[in-house]
């Protein structure tokens, strides 16, 4: 699995631990560092383990495994990087800092929502 699928399954994965404003950034045609970024947030470090553990876990039994992971010990940024997707999971005041959304705001923005959320 690569590219838009895999997008799309990690944020799915990461709406399943309760990650807040899931958001997948397409970079095709700004980057070629990567094709898609994923980015999440959690209140606590705690919270974003917990989401990047599933995720991990989860896409290792689909055969997809991280080419890296950067911040995981005590950190408000974990970075999960499958090459054609690098996932940014924060903590709300570390996301709104480093505003990758502004940064790159030229990029196509699909938001992501949990399906059992009202309205």
């Amino acid at each position: 699995m690569e590219g838009r699928p895999l997008a799309e399954r990690i944020a799915s994965l990461m709406l399943a631990k309760k990650a807040d404003h899931v958001l997948i950034m397409d970079l095709h045609g700004i980057t070629t560092m990567t094709d898609y970024f994923v980015l999440g947030s959690a209140d606590s470090e705690l919270q974003i383990n917990a989401i990047m553990k599933h995720v991990v876990e989860q896409l290792e039994q689909e055969s997809a495994r991280p080419w890296h992971i950067e911040g995981t010990n005590a950190s408000s940024w974990v970075l999960l990087d499958f090459v054609d997707v690098v996932v940014h999971l924060f903590k709300p005041e570390t996301r709104a800092f480093y505003s990758l959304e502004r940064l790159w705001g030229d990029a196509e923005f699909i938001e992501i929502k949990d399906e059992n959320e009202a309205p």
